[in-house]
């Protein structure tokens, strides 16, 4: 489909000319329009532009069209020149006021106002002549024109003022040239088969392409500075630069071009039967104008005029926001944006920058509708489109306190979504997923352009609706949804943990807890999470609320003790220091023995609290708890066992619990070990080793006890503690063999452990040295091993006596000279008494002065080196 660019409008009429007369050539300058007729005549018409009161709306800036234009002439004036020859090329001069004719090889100067010749200024011998809309010397009051000449291969350069004309340069050049242009010190020339440029400053000459030497005539049109259209093989309209390069890609045309001309962003070319208007942006052919008998296609000045031998017309551009509507309308979006691209060096920055926003808005809807989401989302991007104007497509995604009305003219002719994929559902699915995408990419940043409130809450319904996983990350950011509709719609949903999320984002947590509970208690399904309930806790952890903490621990509490009570053991020392003191904690659980047994754990074991009520309140909780277990009926053998191993535990490791009150609870039980661990932390080592030998008969537990006792005590300690249970296996009057083996073992595995003096005595007398022999080869290993090190030790004490008396000795080898002229290093005073300190460095200072430097520096920390002495 063909893009409407230009109309054409008859300016000048058959019956507008004298009979017989035949255009030849034309020029425009302004409103005043030359022909050239075949009869050599000059006629100087005025030409008018006429506009009808018809407007048409433009829906892309805001902005009416410009009125339907049509044009008339009135003739003015009109010059025979007295040749027989037709008028070959005018070109107008209006700085000059001034027209140059071509008519027989020559060129005369005319007023372009009355058409008088001025005399004189005649320029001879040309075949064609061009005038450099580029000169290079500066001159206002001249112009420079550029000739054919009709001598061989010359060029030849003029200086035309209002009275006469001055040659300036004449350049040879490699061929006969046929058609030419110029810009500066470049010509750019047709010779008989090819194109050249050449800078007649230089000489430089660069080959441009061939063309046909069948074509009817070379084109050559000057389109910007340095840059000219050029007719080249094959039906191609070639741009080519001074030096030989192509800015821009060809355009096809026909091969029988006989003119060209360049209106911004379109190249017209005229051949036989039509005017055809081809693209410089996209190289597209966009119209195509029957013409016939066409002999001359212009610009001047921006208005495109095209001739027959008996009409002048003009092709009027329609406005490019009209091309641009008319583009979109036929969604042909990639030519709609490549031209209104283009159009921007002929708009103003501002204007430029509205129009073209707007219209990649509407080509951003156009090509959503297509499903293009790609091509859609970058053109929404880069249009810095009003997120609302896509989210109101939407229905019920846009909050009903938002006050969004949408733009007019509209960007878009749909109502809905429903209308947009005329319900088809598997469209809108796709249109819903390409929303979430963009919304999320957005919500971040700038192109949000401050409606986070609507992006937000239109991302959680759509969320919620496809049950998307990143609703939940939505809701724990920093999220602006709209309360009230985000929590019905979630409701409406089934998003129940979701619901609390956002009751917790808008600082509701009362609200928060209460639906999921109401989840973990079944009265809501939602399996968003199946560890809510460890979910609740960590929230009221990390919840600084005392009292919404205070509020729902009973629940967490009756659920499970084990998990609840983490709301207390997992907080911070500074909560648990301000907001939670122990001591009401310990209040607080005092109804569930548990949780109270865990967090005393926590504070004894964990935190290391130094107290002797949480330690004793701690053994008091396991020891009812173990005898709760061996009154009942209860079989939990290895729950009972964990608990007497911690009892056990805490009883040999902390000092601060009350040892007497404990035994009066344990007197009457089973409970041996621990009493006897109890007899020991009162030093009491004889009633204790008495019920683990005779009451437990468990050898190892006393061996183990001897170990504990004696831990970090010194060695007479030790050797006490070890015969006190040596003596335990020794003293039963009744022989018991298992005493006696346990006896042996216990002398032979710790031999080190006894002083054998002492301990030999006490030993039965039946008892052989092969029995013992364990013992004694200890014994008497520990005995030469004690011996040995003593004698090293003595060894290494007199080394060293012995190199201090060495310094001792070099220090006396050396005399002190004591005189008027020496001072004291330390205080600079001459010596007045024969008493000194010499250092082992060499300086001599005063008694009192070595004193006092001496206590100084040992109250700076700075101790003398041990190895260096006075």
């Amino acid at each position: 489909m063909s893009v409407q660019a230009f109309r054409l409008v008859c300016a000048l009429g058959r019956d507008q000319l004298p009979t017989g007369s035949q255009i030849e050539c034309l020029e425009c300058c302004g409103h005043d329009l030359y022909l050239g007729t075949t009869d050599c005549c000059i006629h100087h018409l005025l030409l008018v532009e006429e506009h009808s009161d018809e407007l048409t709306g433009s829906s892309i800036s805001h902005q009416v069209d410009q009125p339907n234009a049509s044009f008339t002439t009135t003739q003015q004036k009109q010059r025979q020149l007295g040749l027989k020859k037709p008028v070959c090329e005018v070109r107008a001069a209006s700085a000059l006021g001034r027209l140059l004719v071509l008519c027989d090889n020559t060129i005369t100067l005319l007023c372009s106002d009355s058409l008088e010749p001025v005399p004189g200024a005649k320029i001879r011998g040309a075949l064609s002549f061009t005038i450099n809309e580029n000169p290079v010397s500066g001159d206002p009051f001249s112009v420079e024109v550029c000739l054919i000449s009709s001598k061989r291969r010359t060029v030849q350069i003029f200086s035309v003022g209002q009275e006469r004309a001055q040659l300036i340069r004449e350049v040879a050049t490699p061929e006969q040239p046929c058609a030419l242009a110029a810009d500066g010190h470049y010509l750019c020339l047709a010779l008989s088969s090819r194109y050249i440029t050449f800078n007649y400053n230089t000489g430089h000459s660069q080959d441009l392409f061939p063309y046909p030497s069948e074509q009817k005539r070379p084109i050559i049109k000057r389109i910007s500075r340095q840059e000219f259209l050029l007719a080249g093989p094959g039906g191609l309209g070639m741009f080519a630069t001074v030096a030989g390069i192509s800015q821009h890609a060809p355009v096809r045309w026909s091969e029988n071009v006989i003119g060209a001309a360049v209106s911004f962003p379109y190249v017209l070319a005229l051949d036989e039967e039509f005017i055809t208007v081809h693209s410089m942006l996209d190289q597209q052919k966009k119209q195509t104008l029957p013409f016939k008998e066409g002999l001359i296609l212009q610009d001047f000045e921006g208005r495109v005029i095209v001739a027959t031998a008996t009409g002048v017309y003009i092709l009027i551009p329609l406005p490019l926001e009209k091309q641009i509507r008319d583009l979109l309308s036929n969604q042909r979006v990639e030519e709609a944006l490549i031209l209104a691209k283009g159009a921007r060096r002929n708009i103003p920055k501002e204007k430029f920058q509205v129009m073209y926003r707007r219209i990649q808005q509407q080509a951003g809807f156009i090509q959503f509708a297509q499903l293009q989401f790609l091509e859609a989302k970058e053109l929404f991007r880069s249009s810095h489109l009003d997120i609302r104007e896509l989210i109101s497509l939407y229905p019920l995604l846009l909050p009903s306190t938002s006050a969004f009305i949408r733009t007019h003219p509209p960007l878009h002719e749909y109502a809905d979504l429903n209308q947009l994929t005329r319900g088809d559902q598997e469209k809108v699915a796709k249109c819903k997923s390409f929303l979430m995408s963009y919304l999320s990419e957005i919500r971040s940043t700038e192109v949000a352009n401050g409606f986070h409130e609507e992006v937000d809450t239109a991302l959680l319904k759509l969320y919620a609706e496809a049950d998307h996983e990143s609703l939940l990350d939505l809701l724990v950011s920093d999220n602006a949804c709209h309360v009230a509709e985000s929590a019905a719609w979630l409701e409406k949903h089934k998003k129940y943990f979701a619901l609390g999320l956002l009751y917790h984002h808008n600082k509701q947590d009362s609200e928060a807890l209460q639906i999921w509970m109401r989840i973990v208690n079944g009265d809501l399904e939602d399996k968003t999470r199946s560890d809510l309930f460890e979910y609740i806790v960590d929230f009221l952890t990390f919840s600084t609320d005392a009292q919404l903490v205070q509020q729902y621990t009973d629940w967490v509490l009756q659920k499970s003790e084990q998990i609840g009570v983490k709301v207390f053991t997992k907080r911070s020392t500074e909560q648990l220091q301000t907001m939670f003191s122990p001591d009401n904690v310990i209040a607080l659980l005092s109804k569930y023995p548990t949780a109270l047994r865990i967090y005393l754990e926590y504070l004894v074991l964990e935190r290391k609290i130094q107290k002797e009520k949480y330690h004793t309140h701690l053994a008091v909780l396991y020891l009812d708890e173990i005898l709760r277990f061996k009154s009942g009926t209860l079989a939990e053998s290895s729950k009972l066992e964990d608990l007497r191993n911690k009892l056990q535990n805490l009883l040999r490791q902390s000092d601060l619990y009350r040892v007497l009150m404990l035994i009066d609870r344990i007197k009457g039980t089973d409970l041996y070990l621990e009493r006897a661990i109890l007899h020991g932390k009162l030093e009491e080592h004889d009633q204790a080793l008495d019920i683990l030998v005779h009451q437990l008969k468990d050898f190892a537990a006393a061996e183990s006890y001897c170990v504990w006792k004696s831990g970090g005590k010194d060695t007479i300690y030790r050797q006490r503690l070890f015969q006190l249970l040596l003596s335990a296996y020794l003293k039963p009057a009744s022989p018991d063999n298992a005493l006696l083996v346990a006896a042996v073992d216990l002398l032979n595995n710790h031999p080190a452990e006894f002083d054998a003096a002492s301990v030999l005595p006490l030993l039965p007398e039946n008892w052989s040295v092969q029995l013992l022999s364990p013992f004694l080869a200890g014994t008497m290993r520990e005995h030469v091993h004690a011996v040995r090190m003593s004698k090293v030790a003595l060894g290494l004490a007199r080394a060293e006596n012995l190199i201090y008396k060495h310094e001792k000795v070099k220090m006396k080898e050396k005399p002190v000279i004591l005189s008027e002229k020496k001072f004291c290093h330390i205080c600079r005073n001459p010596f007045k008494e024969p008493t000194f300190v010499r250092h082992p460095s060499g300086h001599i200072v005063h008694t009192h002065c070595a004193t006092n430097h001496h206590i100084n520096s040992s109250v700076s920390g700075h101790l003398p080196n041990p190895g260096k002495r006075t």
